[in-house]
């Protein structure tokens, strides 16, 4: 799975350096970026491991999420089936 865009500008410097300053739970990052790129469809981003994917509702709808810690999320649009953009670190609760 390719990722387009990173909206978040820590995250993007630590998915391009690996400086984690400004970003929470590193290690989790780092294994959930992964986990997306290995993905070779979007639907695979729903098999377990699958760190709480999920679509999101209401004004979000189109989004998707996945669980970082109890309030911070990964979040995500779908661009096609290969492909994600908007990737953000955002605490949306």
């Amino acid at each position: 799975m390719e990722i387009e865009s990173v909206r978040h500008k820590q995250l993007r410097r630590f998915l391009e350096t690996g400086n984690a300053r400004g970003v929470i739970e590193p290690e989790r990052l780092a294994d959930m970026v992964a986990f997306i790129d290995a993905a070779e469809t979007f639907d695979e981003l729903a098999i377990p491991p699958n760190f709480g994917f999920h679509a999101l509702k209401g004004d979000r709808k189109g989004d998707f999420a996945m669980t970082i810690t109890r309030n911070w999320r990964l979040t995500f649009k779908r661009i096609d089936d290969t492909t994600i953009g908007n990737l953000d670190l955002e605490d949306y609760h």
